[in-house]
Protein backbone atom coordinates (compact mmCIF):
# COMPACT_ATOMS: atom_id res chain seq x y z
CA UNK A 1 0.00 0.00 0.00
CA UNK A 2 1.43 3.38 -1.12
CA UNK A 3 0.84 5.59 2.90
CA UNK A 4 1.78 8.88 0.00
CA UNK A 5 -1.71 7.90 -2.36
CA UNK A 6 -4.25 10.38 -1.25
CA UNK A 7 -6.69 9.34 -3.88
CA UNK A 8 -9.07 7.83 -1.47
CA UNK A 9 -8.72 11.11 1.12
CA UNK A 10 -9.63 13.24 -1.89
CA UNK A 11 -12.71 11.18 -2.90
CA UNK A 12 -14.06 11.11 0.69
CA UNK A 13 -13.98 14.73 1.02
CA UNK A 14 -15.72 15.38 -2.27
CA UNK A 15 -18.26 13.07 -1.78
CA UNK A 16 -18.77 13.96 1.81
CA UNK A 17 -19.46 17.61 0.19
CA UNK A 18 -21.97 16.53 -1.87
CA UNK A 19 -23.48 14.65 1.00
CA UNK A 20 -23.63 17.94 2.72
CA UNK A 21 -24.64 20.27 -0.03
CA UNK A 22 -28.18 17.78 -0.29
CA UNK A 23 -28.73 16.61 3.12
CA UNK A 24 -30.98 19.25 3.72
CA UNK A 25 -33.30 18.60 0.97
CA UNK A 26 -32.91 14.63 0.01
CA UNK A 27 -35.65 12.66 1.97
CA UNK A 28 -34.87 12.33 6.05
CA UNK A 29 -35.61 8.48 6.18
CA UNK A 30 -33.53 5.96 5.11
CA UNK A 31 -34.21 4.02 1.58
CA UNK A 32 -31.99 0.98 2.63
CA UNK A 33 -31.57 -1.83 5.33
CA UNK A 34 -28.69 -3.71 6.38
CA UNK A 35 -29.18 -6.41 4.47
CA UNK A 36 -29.04 -4.07 1.29
CA UNK A 37 -25.87 -2.24 2.60
CA UNK A 38 -24.22 -5.45 3.39
CA UNK A 39 -25.33 -7.41 0.08
CA UNK A 40 -23.91 -4.13 -1.77
CA UNK A 41 -20.69 -4.36 0.50
CA UNK A 42 -19.90 -7.54 0.09
CA UNK A 43 -20.78 -10.33 2.32
CA UNK A 44 -17.27 -12.27 2.37
CA UNK A 45 -13.36 -10.30 3.46
CA UNK A 46 -11.80 -10.11 0.21
CA UNK A 47 -8.31 -12.60 -0.29
CA UNK A 48 -6.70 -9.93 -1.32
CA UNK A 49 -5.75 -5.88 -1.11
CA UNK A 50 -7.81 -3.75 -2.69
CA UNK A 51 -7.74 -0.16 -3.99
CA UNK A 52 -8.49 2.42 -1.57
CA UNK A 53 -9.84 4.76 -3.90
CA UNK A 54 -12.08 1.97 -4.78
CA UNK A 55 -13.27 0.57 -1.24
CA UNK A 56 -14.34 4.55 -0.18
CA UNK A 57 -16.59 4.47 -3.55
CA UNK A 58 -18.02 1.64 -3.00
CA UNK A 59 -19.11 2.53 1.15
CA UNK A 60 -20.32 5.58 -0.24
CA UNK A 61 -22.16 3.72 -2.76
CA UNK A 62 -23.34 1.15 -0.33
CA UNK A 63 -24.10 3.28 3.20
CA UNK A 64 -25.58 7.03 1.64
CA UNK A 65 -29.17 5.19 1.04
CA UNK A 66 -29.82 3.84 4.45
CA UNK A 67 -28.68 6.87 5.99
CA UNK A 68 -30.98 8.66 8.15
CA UNK A 69 -31.13 12.52 7.11
CA UNK A 70 -30.29 13.79 10.72
CA UNK A 71 -28.41 16.86 9.76
CA UNK A 72 -32.03 18.15 8.24
CA UNK A 73 -33.13 21.32 9.95
CA UNK A 74 -36.52 19.68 9.42
CA UNK A 75 -34.97 16.46 11.25
CA UNK A 76 -36.74 16.46 14.75
CA UNK A 77 -35.91 12.73 16.17
CA UNK A 78 -34.48 11.81 19.48
CA UNK A 79 -32.95 15.10 20.14
CA UNK A 80 -29.49 14.91 17.28
CA UNK A 81 -28.19 18.40 16.30
CA UNK A 82 -26.64 18.90 13.49
CA UNK A 83 -23.29 19.99 12.08
CA UNK A 84 -21.57 23.36 12.11
CA UNK A 85 -19.21 23.52 9.18
CA UNK A 86 -16.37 24.53 11.60
CA UNK A 87 -16.92 21.30 13.74
CA UNK A 88 -17.08 19.21 10.83
CA UNK A 89 -13.37 20.48 10.09
CA UNK A 90 -11.68 20.36 12.96
CA UNK A 91 -13.29 17.09 13.19
CA UNK A 92 -11.35 16.14 10.37
CA UNK A 93 -8.16 17.63 11.62
CA UNK A 94 -8.65 15.52 14.64
CA UNK A 95 -8.73 12.25 12.69
CA UNK A 96 -6.10 13.48 10.62
CA UNK A 97 -3.86 14.58 13.78
CA UNK A 98 -4.54 10.92 15.32
CA UNK A 99 -3.57 11.94 19.13
CA UNK A 100 -4.40 9.98 21.59
CA UNK A 101 -6.19 12.77 23.79
CA UNK A 102 -5.98 11.04 27.22
CA UNK A 103 -2.27 12.43 28.06
CA UNK A 104 -1.84 15.74 28.89
CA UNK A 105 1.98 15.64 28.83
CA UNK A 106 2.82 14.09 25.96
CA UNK A 107 0.15 15.39 23.33
CA UNK A 108 -0.12 18.85 25.00
CA UNK A 109 -1.39 19.87 21.65
CA UNK A 110 -5.18 18.98 21.81
CA UNK A 111 -5.41 18.79 26.02
CA UNK A 112 -4.47 22.03 25.63
CA UNK A 113 -7.50 22.84 23.06
CA UNK A 114 -9.79 20.69 25.64
CA UNK A 115 -8.71 22.56 28.44
CA UNK A 116 -9.68 25.96 27.21
CA UNK A 117 -12.69 24.83 25.53
CA UNK A 118 -13.72 23.23 29.33
CA UNK A 119 -12.80 26.46 30.52
CA UNK A 120 -15.52 28.08 28.47
CA UNK A 121 -18.03 26.13 28.78
CA UNK A 122 -17.76 26.34 32.60
CA UNK A 123 -17.90 30.00 32.16
CA UNK A 124 -20.82 29.92 29.47
CA UNK A 125 -23.10 27.48 31.80
CA UNK A 126 -22.13 30.03 35.15
CA UNK A 127 -20.37 26.66 37.15
CA UNK A 128 -17.59 26.52 39.15
CA UNK A 129 -14.40 27.65 37.44
CA UNK A 130 -12.65 24.99 39.70
CA UNK A 131 -14.72 21.98 38.10
CA UNK A 132 -13.25 19.12 35.91
CA UNK A 133 -14.65 18.78 32.16
CA UNK A 134 -14.59 15.46 30.65
CA UNK A 135 -15.11 14.43 26.88
CA UNK A 136 -16.72 11.28 27.46
CA UNK A 137 -18.74 9.49 23.78
CA UNK A 138 -21.93 11.10 25.32
CA UNK A 139 -24.64 11.91 27.61
CA UNK A 140 -24.97 8.13 29.28
CA UNK A 141 -21.43 7.92 29.45
CA UNK A 142 -21.23 11.48 31.04
CA UNK A 143 -23.95 10.26 33.17
CA UNK A 144 -21.46 7.44 34.43
CA UNK A 145 -18.51 9.26 35.06
CA UNK A 146 -20.03 12.12 37.21
CA UNK A 147 -22.09 9.41 39.19
CA UNK A 148 -18.88 7.37 39.80
CA UNK A 149 -17.17 10.33 41.24
CA UNK A 150 -20.52 10.71 43.54
CA UNK A 151 -20.31 7.09 44.29
CA UNK A 152 -16.46 7.49 45.15
CA UNK A 153 -17.46 10.69 47.52
CA UNK A 154 -20.14 9.08 49.36
CA UNK A 155 -18.66 6.19 50.07
CA UNK A 156 -15.71 7.70 51.56
CA UNK A 157 -18.08 10.25 53.72
CA UNK A 158 -19.09 6.65 55.26
CA UNK A 159 -15.48 5.64 55.64
CA UNK A 160 -15.65 3.12 52.46
CA UNK A 161 -12.89 2.86 49.77
CA UNK A 162 -15.04 1.37 46.83
CA UNK A 163 -11.82 1.61 44.70
CA UNK A 164 -9.81 -0.35 46.63
CA UNK A 165 -12.74 -2.66 48.39
CA UNK A 166 -15.28 -2.75 45.94
CA UNK A 167 -19.47 -2.98 46.37
CA UNK A 168 -19.22 -5.94 48.09
CA UNK A 169 -20.29 -5.33 51.68
CA UNK A 170 -20.02 -1.39 51.68
CA UNK A 171 -22.76 0.51 52.93
CA UNK A 172 -26.10 0.92 50.61
CA UNK A 173 -25.81 4.05 48.15
CA UNK A 174 -29.54 5.38 48.21
CA UNK A 175 -30.37 7.21 45.37
CA UNK A 176 -33.17 8.87 44.61
CA UNK A 177 -34.43 10.76 41.48
CA UNK A 178 -37.60 11.53 39.99
CA UNK A 179 -40.40 9.36 37.95
CA UNK A 180 -39.34 10.69 34.37
CA UNK A 181 -35.32 11.05 34.98
CA UNK A 182 -33.75 9.66 31.44
CA UNK A 183 -32.79 6.01 30.70
CA UNK A 184 -29.40 6.56 30.77
CA UNK A 185 -29.43 7.56 34.15
CA UNK A 186 -30.87 4.01 34.71
CA UNK A 187 -27.88 2.67 32.38
CA UNK A 188 -25.58 4.48 34.12
CA UNK A 189 -26.47 3.77 37.69
CA UNK A 190 -27.05 -0.10 36.83
CA UNK A 191 -23.50 -0.01 35.06
CA UNK A 192 -21.68 1.67 39.00
CA UNK A 193 -23.63 -1.38 40.99
CA UNK A 194 -26.37 0.94 42.14
CA UNK A 195 -29.24 -0.71 41.33
CA UNK A 196 -32.27 1.11 40.35
CA UNK A 197 -33.24 5.17 42.23
CA UNK A 198 -35.57 5.65 44.57
CA UNK A 199 -38.22 7.48 42.51
CA UNK A 200 -40.28 10.78 43.60
CA UNK A 201 -43.33 11.52 41.89
CA UNK A 202 -43.02 13.95 38.71
CA UNK A 203 -45.62 16.73 38.13
CA UNK A 204 -47.86 16.62 34.59
CA UNK A 205 -44.91 18.32 33.14
CA UNK A 206 -42.12 15.31 34.50
CA UNK A 207 -40.63 18.27 37.17
CA UNK A 208 -39.80 16.30 39.79
CA UNK A 209 -41.68 16.80 42.95
CA UNK A 210 -39.40 18.88 45.51
CA UNK A 211 -41.86 18.36 48.67
CA UNK A 212 -41.85 14.78 48.29
CA UNK A 213 -38.19 14.61 47.88
CA UNK A 214 -36.93 16.05 51.04
CA UNK A 215 -40.08 14.28 52.43
CA UNK A 216 -37.93 11.08 50.94
CA UNK A 217 -34.49 12.87 52.14
CA UNK A 218 -35.88 12.62 55.64
CA UNK A 219 -35.51 9.23 56.01
CA UNK A 220 -32.09 9.46 55.01
CA UNK A 221 -28.82 7.61 57.60
CA UNK A 222 -26.44 6.72 55.21
CA UNK A 223 -24.97 7.66 51.69
CA UNK A 224 -26.86 9.06 49.51
CA UNK A 225 -27.47 10.76 45.56
CA UNK A 226 -30.20 12.48 44.23
CA UNK A 227 -30.24 13.10 40.25
CA UNK A 228 -32.42 15.78 38.77
CA UNK A 229 -32.91 16.78 35.36
CA UNK A 230 -32.60 20.24 33.38
CA UNK A 231 -34.62 19.21 30.15
CA UNK A 232 -37.29 16.43 30.57
CA UNK A 233 -37.35 13.84 27.62
CA UNK A 234 -40.77 14.66 26.34
CA UNK A 235 -41.79 17.96 27.77
CA UNK A 236 -38.52 20.09 28.18
CA UNK A 237 -39.29 21.01 31.68
CA UNK A 238 -36.16 22.02 34.37
CA UNK A 239 -36.26 20.39 37.77
CA UNK A 240 -36.15 22.68 40.54
CA UNK A 241 -32.76 22.58 41.39
CA UNK A 242 -31.77 24.93 43.31
CA UNK A 243 -34.90 24.08 46.27
CA UNK A 244 -33.97 20.45 45.38
CA UNK A 245 -30.17 21.01 45.74
CA UNK A 246 -30.53 22.24 49.07
CA UNK A 247 -32.74 20.23 50.47
CA UNK A 248 -30.24 17.07 49.26
CA UNK A 249 -26.94 19.12 50.78
CA UNK A 250 -29.78 19.37 53.91
CA UNK A 251 -29.01 15.68 54.11
CA UNK A 252 -25.67 15.47 52.87
CA UNK A 253 -26.79 14.12 49.77
CA UNK A 254 -24.35 14.53 46.37
CA UNK A 255 -26.48 16.13 43.53
CA UNK A 256 -26.24 14.93 40.03
CA UNK A 257 -28.06 16.83 36.97
CA UNK A 258 -28.59 15.19 34.26
CA UNK A 259 -28.82 17.97 31.86
CA UNK A 260 -28.52 16.21 27.94
CA UNK A 261 -29.92 19.06 26.15
CA UNK A 262 -31.17 21.41 28.80
CA UNK A 263 -28.14 22.47 30.58
CA UNK A 264 -27.55 24.63 27.99
CA UNK A 265 -30.19 26.78 28.82
CA UNK A 266 -27.82 28.03 31.61
CA UNK A 267 -26.34 30.49 28.95
CA UNK A 268 -28.87 32.23 27.96
CA UNK A 269 -30.01 35.33 29.91
CA UNK A 270 -33.65 34.61 28.36
CA UNK A 271 -33.83 30.97 29.84
CA UNK A 272 -31.59 31.08 33.00
CA UNK A 273 -34.87 30.90 35.04
CA UNK A 274 -35.22 27.46 34.29
CA UNK A 275 -31.78 26.79 35.27
CA UNK A 276 -32.08 28.39 38.11
CA UNK A 277 -29.32 26.79 41.03
CA UNK A 278 -28.18 24.99 38.69
CA UNK A 279 -24.35 25.70 39.98
CA UNK A 280 -25.77 24.14 43.93
CA UNK A 281 -25.12 20.86 42.36
CA UNK A 282 -22.15 18.40 42.71
CA UNK A 283 -21.75 17.41 39.46
CA UNK A 284 -23.31 17.76 35.73
CA UNK A 285 -23.63 15.71 32.38
CA UNK A 286 -24.70 17.22 28.98
CA UNK A 287 -23.85 16.70 25.09
CA UNK A 288 -22.21 18.85 23.15
CA UNK A 289 -23.99 17.21 19.86
CA UNK A 290 -27.36 17.73 21.03
CA UNK A 291 -27.03 21.35 21.14
CA UNK A 292 -23.91 22.98 20.29
CA UNK A 293 -24.51 21.02 17.11
CA UNK A 294 -21.19 19.51 17.23
CA UNK A 295 -20.39 16.00 15.60
CA UNK A 296 -20.76 12.66 17.15
CA UNK A 297 -19.51 11.67 20.00
CA UNK A 298 -19.02 14.43 22.48
CA UNK A 299 -20.43 13.94 25.86
CA UNK A 300 -19.38 16.08 29.05
CA UNK A 301 -19.04 15.42 32.42
CA UNK A 302 -18.75 18.00 34.73
CA UNK A 303 -17.63 17.13 38.71
CA UNK A 304 -17.60 20.20 41.30
CA UNK A 305 -14.69 18.79 42.70
CA UNK A 306 -11.98 17.46 40.06
CA UNK A 307 -10.53 15.18 43.13
CA UNK A 308 -13.79 12.99 43.18
CA UNK A 309 -13.58 12.31 39.38
CA UNK A 310 -9.97 11.53 39.45
CA UNK A 311 -10.19 9.31 42.66
CA UNK A 312 -12.96 7.42 41.08
CA UNK A 313 -11.73 7.18 36.83
CA UNK A 314 -8.34 7.49 37.64
CA UNK A 315 -5.13 4.74 37.29
CA UNK A 316 -1.39 4.55 37.72
CA UNK A 317 0.83 2.62 35.75
CA UNK A 318 4.47 2.44 35.22
CA UNK A 319 3.88 3.44 31.23
CA UNK A 320 1.74 6.29 31.85
CA UNK A 321 3.49 10.28 31.92
CA UNK A 322 2.23 12.10 35.07
CA UNK A 323 1.49 15.17 34.08
CA UNK A 324 3.10 17.71 37.09
CA UNK A 325 0.29 19.76 36.81
CA UNK A 326 -3.50 19.41 35.92
CA UNK A 327 -5.00 16.45 35.67
CA UNK A 328 -4.59 14.12 32.57
CA UNK A 329 -8.06 13.59 30.40
CA UNK A 330 -7.92 10.09 31.08
CA UNK A 331 -8.63 10.66 34.99
CA UNK A 332 -11.77 12.49 34.34
CA UNK A 333 -13.44 9.60 31.55
CA UNK A 334 -13.57 5.95 31.62
CA UNK A 335 -11.07 5.79 28.54
CA UNK A 336 -7.19 5.39 28.80
CA UNK A 337 -7.98 6.18 24.85
CA UNK A 338 -9.63 8.04 23.06
CA UNK A 339 -9.61 10.77 20.00
CA UNK A 340 -9.16 14.38 20.99
CA UNK A 341 -13.46 14.87 21.24
CA UNK A 342 -13.08 18.71 22.71
CA UNK A 343 -11.39 20.17 19.83
CA UNK A 344 -15.04 20.84 17.55
CA UNK A 345 -16.32 22.26 21.31
CA UNK A 346 -13.63 24.14 20.75
CA UNK A 347 -13.77 25.09 17.09
CA UNK A 348 -17.60 25.86 17.56
CA UNK A 349 -17.34 28.14 20.59
CA UNK A 350 -14.87 29.97 19.07
CA UNK A 351 -16.65 30.86 15.93
CA UNK A 352 -19.89 31.91 18.00
CA UNK A 353 -18.62 33.41 20.81
CA UNK A 354 -20.91 34.05 23.75
CA UNK A 355 -23.44 36.19 21.91
CA UNK A 356 -23.18 33.17 19.20
CA UNK A 357 -24.02 30.28 21.68
CA UNK A 358 -26.64 32.46 23.14
CA UNK A 359 -28.45 33.27 19.92
CA UNK A 360 -27.85 29.21 18.63
CA UNK A 361 -29.94 28.11 22.09
CA UNK A 362 -32.54 30.83 21.67
CA UNK A 363 -33.37 30.26 18.53
CA UNK A 364 -33.70 26.81 18.81
CA UNK A 365 -36.28 27.54 21.31
CA UNK A 366 -38.16 30.24 19.41
CA UNK A 367 -38.32 27.47 16.64
CA UNK A 368 -39.84 24.97 19.09
CA UNK A 369 -42.48 27.52 20.68
CA UNK A 370 -43.45 28.67 16.89
CA UNK A 371 -43.98 25.19 15.61
CA UNK A 372 -46.07 24.66 18.59
CA UNK A 373 -48.15 27.43 18.31
CA UNK A 374 -48.33 26.62 14.13
CA UNK A 375 -49.37 22.95 15.13
CA UNK A 376 -52.18 24.18 17.37
CA UNK A 377 -53.86 25.81 14.52
CA UNK A 378 -53.85 22.48 12.80
CA UNK A 379 -57.60 20.81 13.18
CA UNK A 380 -57.09 17.38 15.00
CA UNK A 381 -53.68 18.07 16.58
CA UNK A 382 -52.99 18.49 20.17
CA UNK A 383 -49.83 19.76 21.79
CA UNK A 384 -49.52 18.11 25.10
CA UNK A 385 -46.51 20.11 26.86
CA UNK A 386 -45.77 23.35 28.29
CA UNK A 387 -42.75 24.62 25.63
CA UNK A 388 -40.81 25.89 27.80
CA UNK A 389 -37.82 24.86 25.85
CA UNK A 390 -36.82 22.85 22.63
CA UNK A 391 -39.43 19.80 23.05
CA UNK A 392 -43.06 20.08 21.44
CA UNK A 393 -44.86 16.62 22.01
CA UNK A 394 -48.36 16.21 19.74
CA UNK A 395 -51.05 13.93 19.71
CA UNK A 396 -53.33 13.02 17.02
CA UNK A 397 -56.60 12.00 18.90
CA UNK A 398 -56.25 7.87 19.30
CA UNK A 399 -52.80 6.06 19.62
CA UNK A 400 -53.60 4.24 16.51
CA UNK A 401 -54.72 7.93 14.83
CA UNK A 402 -50.96 9.27 16.35
CA UNK A 403 -48.83 6.06 15.10
CA UNK A 404 -50.34 6.38 11.62
CA UNK A 405 -49.61 9.85 11.17
CA UNK A 406 -46.16 9.42 12.36
CA UNK A 407 -45.63 6.58 9.58
CA UNK A 408 -47.16 9.21 7.17
CA UNK A 409 -44.84 11.51 7.77
CA UNK A 410 -41.85 9.69 7.65
CA UNK A 411 -43.01 8.00 4.13
CA UNK A 412 -43.51 11.97 3.12
CA UNK A 413 -39.98 12.54 3.13
CA UNK A 414 -39.86 16.66 4.38
CA UNK A 415 -39.88 16.05 8.17
CA UNK A 416 -39.02 13.33 10.99
CA UNK A 417 -40.24 13.30 14.20
CA UNK A 418 -40.12 10.22 16.46
CA UNK A 419 -42.75 8.52 18.44
CA UNK A 420 -42.79 7.98 22.43
CA UNK A 421 -45.24 7.59 25.12
CA UNK A 422 -45.95 10.03 27.63
CA UNK A 423 -47.96 10.20 30.17
CA UNK A 424 -50.30 7.06 29.24
CA UNK A 425 -50.59 8.05 25.52
CA UNK A 426 -48.83 7.33 22.54
CA UNK A 427 -46.92 11.20 21.09
CA UNK A 428 -44.84 12.24 18.15
CA UNK A 429 -42.40 14.08 19.48
CA UNK A 430 -40.48 17.29 17.76
CA UNK A 431 -37.04 18.02 19.58
CA UNK A 432 -36.11 21.13 18.01
CA UNK A 433 -31.87 20.62 18.02
CA UNK A 434 -30.68 21.85 14.37
CA UNK A 435 -29.08 25.20 14.55
CA UNK A 436 -30.73 25.82 11.43
CA UNK A 437 -34.05 24.36 11.79
CA UNK A 438 -35.58 28.91 11.23
CA UNK A 439 -38.75 29.68 10.33
CA UNK A 440 -39.11 28.89 7.09
CA UNK A 441 -37.93 25.12 7.85
CA UNK A 442 -41.01 25.44 10.84
CA UNK A 443 -43.61 26.30 8.44
CA UNK A 444 -42.19 23.45 5.73
CA UNK A 445 -42.74 20.92 9.08
CA UNK A 446 -46.20 22.03 9.52
CA UNK A 447 -47.23 21.81 5.68
CA UNK A 448 -45.60 18.07 6.13
CA UNK A 449 -47.84 17.19 9.19
CA UNK A 450 -50.96 18.56 6.95
CA UNK A 451 -49.90 16.33 4.13
CA UNK A 452 -49.81 13.07 6.46
CA UNK A 453 -52.98 13.77 8.14
CA UNK A 454 -54.80 14.17 4.77
CA UNK A 455 -52.70 10.81 3.77
CA UNK A 456 -54.34 9.26 7.12
CA UNK A 457 -57.55 10.42 6.95
CA UNK A 458 -57.85 9.10 2.55
CA UNK A 459 -56.81 5.53 4.15
CA UNK A 460 -59.49 5.42 7.06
Amino acid sequence: MDLTDESAVDLAVARAKDWLSRVAERPIAPAADVATVQEALGATLPPDPQAAVDVVGRLVAAVEPALIGSQSPRFYGWVIGGTHPVALAADWLVTAWDQNAAMRTTMPGTAAVEELAGTWLLDLLGLPASASVGFTTGATAANFAALAAARHRVLADAGWDVERDGLSGAPHVRVLAGAERHGSVDLALRYLGLGSAELAPADDQGRVDVPALATALADTTGPTIVVLQAGNLHSGAFDDVGSAARAAHAHGAWVHVDGAFGLWAAASPRLAHLADGLADADSWATDAHKTLNTPYDCGLAIVSRPADAVAALGAQASYLVDTATGHDPWTLVPEMSRRARGVPVWATLATLGRSGVVALVDGLVDAAQDLAAALRDVPGVAVLNDVVYTQVCVTFGDDERTAAVAAALRDDGEAYASTSRWRGVEVLRFSVSNAWTDAAEVRRTVDAVRRALGTVDRTA
